[in-house]
């Protein structure tokens, strides 16, 4: 998704709506008017607003892994055979494709990406490191950690 920038400030009301909908998105447009101290249809107006210019990327349901069978959270860190930026694009394009890669980042140090995957199983993750690093090319190296407990799982923004 293409990044956007607001043609607008956020002001508090704005800043507050965030954080409500953050937590929970399904709150109703009442229930954030009464919160906040405005209208609701100012309140459905300025989610569209928020919506439509991107600032608000996404409406989601949070799955609970565990309530979907046994899965395990493995990180890797990846690093390029070749930083060509063409060859590091087919990467990140790869990266994003496979449905187990939750979140994929490209970062500066000794590695190129971090990858947080969420698998069934060692198998399966086996199974992807063949085709995402081995036959795919222009991996030099991965390491892997295997989360041994979910301690904080977010993607909130802190609003100040």
């Amino acid at each position: 998704m293409p990044i956007r920038r607001p043609n607008f400030e956020l002001d508090d009301f704005d800043l507050k709506i965030l954080e409500i909908v953050q937590r929970n998105n399904q709150t109703p447009h009442r229930e954030i008017g009464q919160q906040i101290n405005l209208s609701v249809p100012s309140v459905a107006r300025r989610l569209q607003r928020l919506r439509s210019t991107g600032v608000i990327a996404s409406d989601r349901s949070v799955l609970n892994p565990d309530a979907l069978g046994a899965r395990i959270t493995v990180i890797a860190h990846v690093s390029a055979e070749n930083e060509a930026i063409e060859l590091l694009d087919e990467m990140r394009a790869r990266f994003e494709a496979c449905e187990q890669v939750q979140q994929c980042y490209y970062v500066t140090g000794d590695v190129d990406f971090i990858l947080i995957l969420c698998c069934r199983d060692m198998a399966e993750y086996t199974a992807l490191t063949r085709s995402l690093f081995f036959a795919e090319g222009n991996v030099k190296s991965f390491r892997t950690f295997v989360a041994m407990e979910r301690v904080k799982i977010t993607l909130n923004v802190p609003i100040e």
